[in-house]
């Protein structure tokens, strides 16, 4: 009698409105990096594949960024809808942060005119292309204020040797515990 191979964790990475250094963080995972594709599927992820659509039955998924747009907001529910694990992944995704600056100009219509109007040489235009550009959301939101959480991985970005803390545990499944200021620190 043969026994079955058990499944590995399917993990995803997810980039909304962020600068892709939590991405770069988890790429200085370095040779650790072998044994995470060892002990786990990579089944969507800007670094780590090219699957362009979210699949169904994902255990873990670290999402970086704060939801920005349309498509943030979009792929955030698809993600919510399909993962078991969603771990907010830096600063951005738990606070809005750099992309949440925008906030202070109350709204989309104030950061457009801004940036293609004002700011323009002359021929600004506002951008409308329905389809192709996405809208811009009247404010930032931190990806907790949309759907539920149940890991924060903070950091600007988190350092490697707190994403491996993090991930470690979530791979065996269970909750990490994160704590000191080398754990749980902003910025």
């Amino acid at each position: 009698m043969s026994q079955a191979t058990p499944r590995k964790p399917r993990l995803a990475t997810v980039w909304l409105a962020g600068c892709s250094g939590c991405h770069m963080s988890f790429l200085d995972l370095d040779e650790w990096l072998l044994e995470l594709a060892d002990r786990a599927e990579i089944v969507y992820s800007p670094v780590g594949s090219d699957i362009k659509t979210y699949p169904k039955d994902v255990d873990i998924a670290l999402v970086e960024g704060g939801v920005a747009n349309t498509d943030n907001l979009e792929l955030l529910h698809q993600v919510r809808a399909n993962t078991r694990t969603l771990v907010s992944f830096g600063d951005c995704a738990i606070t809005a942060n750099i992309p949440g600056m925008r906030n202070l100009l109350r709204g989309s219509d104030p950061v457009l005119r801004r940036a293609y109007l004002e700011l323009a040489d002359g021929s600004g235009q506002l951008p409308h292309a329905p389809g192709i550009v996405p809208e811009l959301l009247e404010r930032v939101l931190p990806v907790h204020e949309l759907v539920p959480v149940e890991v924060y991985l903070p950091g600007c970005p988190p350092p490697a040797d707190r994403i491996r803390a993090a991930l470690e545990p979530l791979l065996r499944g269970e909750l990490p515990h994160l704590s000191g200021a080398d754990q749980i620190r902003f910025g």
